[in-house]
């Protein structure tokens, strides 16, 4: 366990003015606060706390997150409230507590339900203060290391989570150190059999590996000094899950991973680097295709760095990466340096200008989580975010847009605005059309066309790889949703209305009556109340009911929204006196057309709302409409334009004569039709039974194909399945 005075030690080396106070009151409270409990290792709980702040310290991090480490559990797991710590700590670290604290005192349906939005609550916190993420991430490796004494399930579950979501974030941040050592920690317990091996294999070839290092970075070292450099260089080997990674990427055995070792060039200046790229290059033969420049084109969590990759001594592949002192106390630390790099750096946990464009991502993230309500989703969305890989794209401005590896023209659009992104109609890449769901690849000089009548649709979704993008098309396409919903049920109660005796637009003009029935329904404004009948969560019938009974009685119509005779007629010149909604061929967000009978325009039609999808439209002879609930059931009949190819099915009784299929196939073809499926079978009686289904536009057409398949000879019978 990490003692009082060797926390206050490695916090006052960084920071000589640091309120020692504040943090042995801190220690002294957590540990009194968790007097009673323990580990599952058996071990007193404070044990972790205390070194959640010694990992904190060692990240240099400000006396306040050293303290919320200290802190962070005191308000989930005993008494302590966080009005006693603000009273105690002040604002500013109850605050840090706070958003580190999961939701366990609310009733949730599910695990997932709750872990959703415990992170929820974390990420909303973590965009307004960043050491929200820092302290929860010290939290999850203090646990990872003891995860041994945890039940395999929960092991599995916890090593998952840490993997998936804690450290990419950790990434994100440009902690590199970190975010191996979770993975590391994380793949020993979700693949335990390749780590083992693995770990045995780099145990075994450990001494050999240590003098190739170290016989390596003596050359390298001795060169660059021969050129005028000041450098110093470091090896080791890639950490265990980077070569399971290799292993699995290229379908190999440890002995295959080439590079697993890699070195460190550490020089004074951003000049130096491109001079020791150099001189690297002229020593050992670089390997094509393998040059990063990180520092021309900075990581947008703040990494820069040279890399390459070069045939070294004994044929071995080497990774060196060429960077100042500077860029390596960034690259071991990332975000956390800023809390020690500028001893004038604004305290409160709000980032630097320079900084805060740079991990804009994090407000991205709380901003549009926030309408998501379902968990996997939620996570889904999150993943996406942590993405690790990137491409870099260019703006015709020269602006530089980072995006994930496998980012479409439509992510770039949305990337730039919103509104360009719901009219994005392709783009061009390097000067060439490319359609939106072209990929982008690092280095494409990108342009967006727009058009008027472009919107987003669902496929749009499949081929968007930022959250930023999908959440913007699903939002749009749930407003869609929702305004078609409202229409349909405007169209419903309209029909119900007008079959009543009663008129809509009236009844519209009466805020007393709107009103009443708004109040009756528990809905805030009319188009709730559409909604609710779109829906088919509320009946038109029973709204009637009420109406009527407003009129002063159970069958009285009340005068103020009676149909007048004007109306009648009006209705009955444009055709809006039929008692039913109009269904127009094509499939429709909300009205769909049932397998059962797959009907097409011109048949006789009856409609059922369906809770929540809408109107199914049946035929009228179809044996499910009648099993339907008849309180449900709405008249509903084809638009005057009804067209939309439907598939249908024949069945065709034939003669069982050589070339039979051949004639009837040509019939087909004959009428232009294509088929799309075709099942035969031979009776003993010397017929056949054939199946054909195939996509038609109307009835009419239907009839007109039935009819020259009746006249071909050898064909028996034909009937609509």
């Amino acid at each position: 366990m990490v003692a009082l005075g060797e926390l206050v030690k490695s916090v006052r080396r960084h920071h000589p003015n640091a309120d020692s106070d504040l943090i042995s009151r801190a220690y002294e409270y957590a540990e009194w606060a968790h007097r009673d409990q323990k580990r599952k290792s058996g071990d007193p709980y404070f044990v972790h706390p205390a070194s959640v702040a010694g990992i904190l310290a060692d990240l240099r991090l400000d006396p306040a997150s050293v303290c919320a480490g200290l802190l962070h559990d005191v308000v989930e797991d005993t008494s302590a409230t966080f009005e006693e710590l603000a009273d105690e700590f002040g604002l500013e670290i109850a605050d840090l507590v706070d958003g580190v604290t999961k939701l366990t005192k609310v009733n949730f349906n599910s695990r997932e339900d709750r872990q959703a939005e415990s992170f929820r609550k974390m990420v909303m916190a973590m965009a307004k203060d960043l050491r929200v993420l820092l302290v929860k991430l010290c939290d999850r490796l203090d646990n990872m290391r003891s995860l041994e004494h945890m039940k395999t399930e929960s092991q599995e579950r916890i090593a998952r989570e840490t993997m998936e979501i804690y450290a990419p974030l950790a990434n994100r941040l440009g902690m590199h150190k970190l975010k191996s050592e979770l993975e590391d920690l994380s793949l020993k317990y979700l693949e335990p059999d390749q780590y083992q091996h693995i770990t045995k294999k780099l145990s075994a070839s450990r001494r050999e590996r240590e003098r190739y290092i170290d016989g390596v970075a003596k050359s390298l070292k001795a060169r660059l000094a021969e050129m005028g450099f000041a450098a110093e260089v470091s090896g080791g080997a890639r950490h265990i899950t980077s070569i399971y990674r290799k292993m699995q990427e290229h379908h190999c055995r440890f002995e295959q991973v080439f590079d697993i070792t890699s070195f460190t060039v550490r020089v004074e200046s951003e000049a130096d680097c491109y001079a020791t790229l150099g001189v690297v290059h002229s020593r050992w033969t670089p390997i094509p295709g393998r040059f990063k420049d990180y520092i021309a084109l900075t990581k947008p969590n703040r990494y820069q760095s040279l890399h390459t990759a070069v045939v070294g001594p004994g044929q071995r592949r080497l990774e060196i990466r060429i960077r100042t002192n500077e860029m390596n106390r960034v690259a071991e630390v990332g975000v956390a340096a800023h809390w020690y790099t500028d001893e004038t750096a604004d305290r409160s946990g709000a980032l630097k200008p320079e900084d805060a464009a740079r991990f804009k991502w994090l407000k991205e993230l709380a901003t549009f989580q926030n309408d998501l309500k379902d968990p996997a989703e939620f996570f889904e969305s999150v993943k996406i975010d942590l993405f690790p890989d990137e491409v870099y794209a260019f703006t015709p401005k020269g602006d530089v847009k980072v995006l994930p590896r496998g980012a479409s023209v439509l992510d770039f659009a949305y990337s730039i605005h919103s509104e360009v992104g719901d009219r994005c109609s392709g783009g061009r890449a390097n000067g060439q059309p490319v359609p939106p769901r072209y990929k982008i690849r690092s280095g494409d000089l990108l342009e967006i066309t727009t058009a008027k009548n472009v919107k987003p649709s669902k496929d749009w979704v499949d081929f968007c790889v930022t959250s930023r993008a999908k959440n913007h098309v699903r939002s749009y396409l749930r407003s869609q949703h929702r305004m078609k919903s409202v229409n349909l049920g405007r169209e419903l109660f309209e029909t119900e209305m007008r079959a009543a005796g009663l008129s809509y637009g009236k009844f519209f003009k009466n805020p007393d009556q709107v009103s009443t029935l708004i109040k009756s329904n528990g809905s805030e404004t009319l188009d709730d109340l559409l909604l609710g009948i779109g829906y088919g969560k509320v009946q038109p019938e029973e709204l009637i009911k009420i109406l009527n009974s407003s009129g002063g009685g159970d069958d009285a119509v009340p005068a103020s929204i009676r149909t007048g005779p004007l109306e009648k007629i009006v209705d009955r010149v444009t055709g809006r006196d039929h008692t039913g909604i109009r269904v127009n061929g094509a499939d429709d967000t909300l009205v769909r057309y049932a397998r059962c009978c797959n009907a097409l325009a011109g048949d006789p039609i009856i409609g059922f709302i369906t809770r929540g999808r809408g109107v199914t439209v049946h035929r009228r002879d179809c044996a499910k409409a009648f099993n339907s609930d008849p309180e449900r059931r709405v008249d509903v009949s084809w638009g005057a334009n009804a067209k939309g190819a439907r598939p249908v099915s024949l069945k065709i009784v034939t003669q069982n004569t050589p070339g039979i299929l051949a004639t009837v196939g040509r019939a087909f073809s004959a009428q232009k039709i294509n088929l799309t499926e075709a099942i035969c079978k031979a009776n003993e009686d010397g017929t056949a039974q054939n199946e054909f289904t195939f996509t038609c536009n109307d009835l009419a057409q239907l009839k007109t194909v039935m009819r020259a398949l009746v006249k071909v000879k050898g064909v028996v019978a034909v009937e609509r399945t």
